[in-house]
């Protein structure tokens, strides 16, 4: 037990809080950025279909590995003797939850229409979802070192496997990619919705906050924008403009990514005309 309680304190380590924009996002930042260039270059040099399902099927794995020790850190606290106690709000199924779960899945079903959908999704929704934390973390950091990084990792990956999916060409830069990701975030909401609606009215929390994906009737919603709009409209229409109002940022995503390609396009048809 002692040994358990000393690891917990290792997992636990206490840093001061980093601050927005400080040193330690800025690392991030450019971690992000590095690792999605290596990615993009690593696929150039010989890149595969299989070796692309190999990077977000490992990618996923290791993000829920992480996602196991936040869990670990958050059910042990030291304040409570390092007894037990499962933290109900930490609840591992948000939005910026859901890309290691679909990238498991598309790691694992074989090529077809609900694969290119889960992929899509990866480079859509997930990208969105990571952009959000990544560029403006808020209240995500906080004074556990650990967690901190596992935040970011969970985050950064987001980007840097949606990316280098794009780039490799696994998911096409065309707009009825948007129409095979907005299916899956579908489901991922409905999924939500009936955690909240079960948990809360199982009568374990306690007390606790239970709020999957912002969208909870039971609780105020905290999510920049829709929050005002969740606390205002009643559901089912609230659900309806969370879905709407998410998938229109995952499809600006798509079309920045269309447009990034037409203009390397362009870029290298100038190169290849002035040889």
């Amino acid at each position: 037990m002692e040994l358990f309680h000393s690891i917990l304190k290792i997992l636990d380590y206490r840093i001061e809080k980093p601050v927005v924009f400080g040193w330690f996002h800025w690392v991030w930042i450019a971690l992000t950025i590095l690792v999605a260039v290596a990615l993009c270059i690593w696929h150039k040099r010989s890149g595969t279909e299989d070796r692309v399902r190999r990077v977000v099927m490992g990618n996923a794995i290791f993000v829920i590995i992480l996602e196991i020790y936040k869990m670990i850190n958050y059910s042990f606290l030291e304040s409570n003797g390092y007894a037990f106690d499962f933290q109900w709000y930490a609840f591992p199924w948000q939005f910026c939850s859901t890309p290691m779960y679909v990238g498991l899945l598309a790691g694992i079903i074989r090529k077809g229409k609900v694969h290119e959908s889960l992929m899509a999704y990866l480079a859509t929704f997930s990208v969105f979802a990571g952009l959000c934390v990544t560029i403006y973390p808020g209240d995500v950091f906080i004074e556990v070192l650990g967690i901190n990084i596992q935040s970011m990792i969970c985050h950064a990956s987001m980007i840097s496997v949606g990316v280098y999916l794009f780039y490799s060409g696994y998911v096409k830069l065309e707009h009825k990619t948007i129409l095979k990701a907005i299916p899956v975030f579908a489901v991922c909401v409905t999924i939500a919705l009936v955690l909240n609606e079960v948990v809360y009215h199982s009568g374990i929390l306690n007390g606790e906050a239970f709020n999957m994906f912002y969208i909870s009737p039971y609780f105020d919603s905290t999510l920049p924008i829709y929050g005002a709009v969740h606390n205002a409209v009643s559901a089912p229409w609230n659900i309806v403009i969370y879905i709407l109002g998410f998938s229109l940022a995952a499809y600006v995503i798509l079309l920045i990514a269309m447009g990034i390609g037409k203009i390397a396009k362009l870029a290298t048809k100038k190169q290849k005309a002035t040889v």
